[in-house]
């Protein structure tokens, strides 16, 4: 068959649309299979990272479906957040008119890519109704106390009067309008992530089988569990004076205790409320204030990885065991968001601390040596190794001493072992239009109450003013008025949206509701949770998945849900690399999947970008690599004409068939096999595209019709997760469509009739020789004789040896 793929996947798209193919069934006692893409962002235009993510996660739904699984494969948007307003400011345009303009569009995109989704069961997280659900779920969180309220410090624009994202600070400065941000204390509302920390790091254990080990150390390490000693470090009187007697001391928490006695400072974060106090009570001059604040404005990532800086706050605190005199700094490594944000600091063994004083010429006092050598001071010893001049501890190992000085401090009562957690409440505050709002009221006699439930949802109102100047509901005065929910009296709404994290923390809970218009049920979630293969970037192996599996268990605490972790399986796809680097319109190394579609087809896009890397590594754009995906399936359409039109699977007599004949049904039938453990087991549908051309390769040295059909019922079956439109096509033509589903591995075809044997003379290999499976001894050897006849030319045989099939071998002499 001639091949047009614009012709026929046109055809193809349209049929499933029509026919609901890709519906679920009702049947709820059928094995299931629940496939799901991180949804997108509907941005305005897919880029090939989406055609990699879908067409991986397309493939498992196909395969599933063809192997009788009832299969949920679903698709939505997530679709509030920043750049939508970002667009309303740039293109006077409308938030919500934007969002689903660009949703029509990427629909018509992905829908051109022939992707089996359901129809059904799409949504966008900025519909109304999924805004009405998501905040029935916020008001049971507020009752239950999971979501309160507290001050927090936020960037604050003093120019464009709105608060930004850590990500919407440059350099200190407003992304917008240059200006620089200043830290402002305002109200927030959180989620207690902080009670489900030792769940959610004990239950990564259940998930090991089917995540990546890296996922896995990387949700650990953001969790961040430790233990160590927290004690207090008291002012002098002389600094107490100066705080003008508001505060006694400060926390620290060290997962080094060993090191105790090498403190030589104390350093503060910019944001801590000691120095805050300072800065309020003009206690500094104003070269520090100035540098202070000057760190509050950068973001914590970006000073994790800035040069180390400080400023002396000319306070001091005592030493909790010798009494000397510590001097308090503030400096810009030294986070708000672990521990109290206060340290104690050990210049002698540790790297950040040694390189801090070496700046600022600070003191530096080792206390331990290694335990044969010499102790370099040039820089920090960081090694376990032997205190000294550490009292009543010198001599003792730093690594096993740690207990034992924590409970010195124990029984001393200056101090105690604690566990401590880097994972934080998490905020979940936005003062942005496009966004779902809290549902939230506040009232003069009644505080903060909910909404009530039959009231919801709070929606937007689309009469807003979007020019980058604070919150848009903030200044909206009517939509802002309302009736208390308790008392009735004049209220006023909760002007807060909610971090668009909440949104994709549970949106794969609604995919399986079966009625799209209410909630999902409990059993609902029953058959089809957890997720069975989970498709998306490593970069969202942390907040996403974290907070994925944190919402799930509130649900679960709530009675919503009977499950404790989401995602049985994940697949974190590697970046579609061009010319070495990630596509960017910037670089100009992007490559428009709609062009491609146009020239080549969905099937060649599709066939190329999961035949290129395996998925989980990163794929490099080869112009040459999708001409040639082009071409084998131009070739596979053409050489489907040696193949008969039949309803069902051919039989053949394996034994009758010659040795090109059998070496092709071996190759088809491996293929199919390759097939179930590519998608069973390790993902790498590139092997398996491969062992569908080497089939085809086998098939095109012998002319057998029933061999080329079964070739064909076998290889399109086995292609159709990767090209469907071209599968169905020929299919259809030919089968009927019948060999569309589960096929069983023939083992007949892997019997071998022959084996290969070496012949060796005193040793030495001589020549290869072919015998039958079931050949005697002397049938072997005289096969072996003729082949080695040269080299026994008038010698004597003195020893005849035969390896079953491996080796024949020959003794001769003269």
């Amino acid at each position: 068959m001639q091949y047009n793929p614009q012709l026929i996947e046109k055809k193809w798209q349209n049929f499933w649309n029509d026919n609901r193919s890709f519906e679920t069934d009702s049947d709820t006692t059928k094995e299931k299979k629940y496939i799901l893409s991180m949804f997108p962002y509907p941005s305005g235009r897919i880029h090939m990272g989406h055609v990699r993510n879908y067409s991986i996660g397309d493939a498992f739904a196909r395969y599933y479906r063809q192997n009788n699984y009832n299969v949920l494969h679903p698709i939505g948007w997530d679709s509030f957040g920043m750049p939508a307003e970002n667009a309303a400011i740039k293109n006077k345009v409308h938030p919500k008119k934007w969002t689903y303009e660009n949703i029509a569009y990427m629909e018509k995109e992905l829908g051109s890519l022939g992707f089996s989704f359901s129809q059904e069961r799409k949504f966008a997280t900025s519909d109304e109704l999924y805004t009405k659900f998501e905040q029935e779920f916020l008001i049971d969180m507020f009752d239950k106390g999971i979501m309160y309220r507290k001050k927090g410090h936020l960037n604050w624009c003093p120019n464009d009067l709105t608060v930004l994202a850590n990500e919407q600070v440059i350099d200190g400065k407003c992304w917008r309008c240059d200006t620089e941000i200043v830290q402002k204390e305002m109200f927030q509302y959180y989620l207690k992530i902080s009670d489900y920390t030792q769940e959610l790091l004990d239950d990564l254990e259940q998930l090991k089988e089917g995540w990546p080990s890296q996922v896995i150390t990387m949700q650990e390490n953001w969790i961040g569990k430790s233990t160590g000693l927290e004690f207090d470090l008291h002012f002098s009187d002389e600094s107490k004076a100066k705080l003008k007697n508001e505060f006694e001391s400060f926390d620290v928490f060290t997962t080094r205790p060993d090191t105790i006695y090498g403190v030589t400072y104390s350093a503060l974060a910019p944001e801590h409320p000691i120095v805050n106090h300072m800065l309020k009570e003009n206690l500094l001059d104003d070269d520090s204030a100035t540098k202070i604040k000057a760190m509050q404005r950068v973001g914590a990532r970006d000073r994790a990885q800035a040069e180390k800086e400080g400023v002396a706050l000319n306070i001091e605190v005592i030493h909790p065991l010798t009494g000397k005199s510590i001097p308090v700094w503030v400096a810009n490594f030294v986070l708000t968001d672990y521990g109290s944000g206060a340290v104690m600091a050990v210049p002698a063994h540790d790297d950040r601390d040694f390189d801090f004083a070496t700046k600022y010429n600070l003191d530096i006092k080792a206390v331990i040596k290694p335990k044969d050598g010499e102790l370099d001071s040039s820089k920090a010893y960081t090694e376990v190794g032997v205190l000294f001049d550490s009292e009543e501890f010198n001599g003792e190992n730093s690594a096993t001493v740690r207990q034992k000085i924590m409970d010195h401090f124990e029984a001393k009562e200056i101090g105690k072992k604690v566990i401590n957690f880097r994972l934080k409440d998490w905020g979940i505050s936005r003062q942005r239009y496009w966004g779902a709002p809290l549902p939230l009221i506040h009232c003069d006699s009644c505080g903060i109450v909910p909404e009530k439930k039959e009231n919801l949802p709070v929606g937007l109102p689309d009469d807003v003013v979007i020019d980058g100047e604070g919150n848009p509901l903030e200044k909206h005065e009517s939509w802002k008025k309302c009736k208390c929910s308790k008392c009735g009296a004049d209220a006023t709404r909760e002007t807060d949206t909610v971090d668009t994290f909440i949104q994709s923390s549970w949106y794969f809970l609604q995919y399986v509701a079966s009625n799209p218009k209410k909630v999902f049920t409990k059993e609902d979630v029953a058959y089809w949770m957890g997720v069975d293969h989970y498709v998306g970037g490593i970069e969202h192996a942390i907040l996403h998945l974290l907070y994925s599996r944190f919402f799930t268990k509130v649900l679960r605490d709530l009675g919503y849900v009977d499950l404790d972790e989401p995602f049985k399986k994940l697949l974190t796809q590697g970046m579609v690399l061009k010319d070495g680097s990630k596509m960017s319109k910037s670089k100009g190394n992007t490559v428009d999947p709609d062009s491609l579609i146009e020239k080549y087809g969905a099937d060649t896009a599709r066939m190329f970008i999961l035949f290129a890397a395996p998925p989980t590594q990163e794929l490099e754009w080869n112009d040459q690599g999708v001409e040639g995906s082009y071409k084998f399936l131009r070739r596979f359409s053409e050489k489907s004409e040696n193949a008969v039109a039949q309803e069902t699977l051919p039989k053949i007599d394996h034994s009758a068939l010659s040795k090109d004949e059998k070496f092709a049904r071996k190759k088809v039938y491996e293929a199919l096999q390759r097939s179930n453990e590519v998608f069973s087991e390790r993902y790498t549908f590139n092997t398996m595209i491969a062992g569908v051309m080497e089939a085809m390769n086998a098939l095109n040295t012998q002319s057998n019709s029933d061999v080329w059909s079964e070739g064909y019922w076998v290889l399109l079956s086995v292609m159709e997760p990767i090209a469907p439109h071209l599968c169905w096509e020929l299919s259809e033509n030919l089968f009927k469509r019948n060999n569309l589903s589960k096929i069983e591995v023939l083992e007949e075809v892997f019997s071998a009739d022959s084996v290969a044997m070496g012949v060796s003379i005193n040793g030495k290999a001589r020549a290869q020789i072919e015998v039958g499976v079931n050949d005697d001894k002397e049938t072997i050897l005289a096969i072996a004789k003729e082949a080695g006849s040269k080299w026994l030319e008038n010698k004597e045989i003195i020893k005849e040896i035969v390896v079953p099939n491996k080796l024949v071998n020959f003794v001769v002499k003269g």
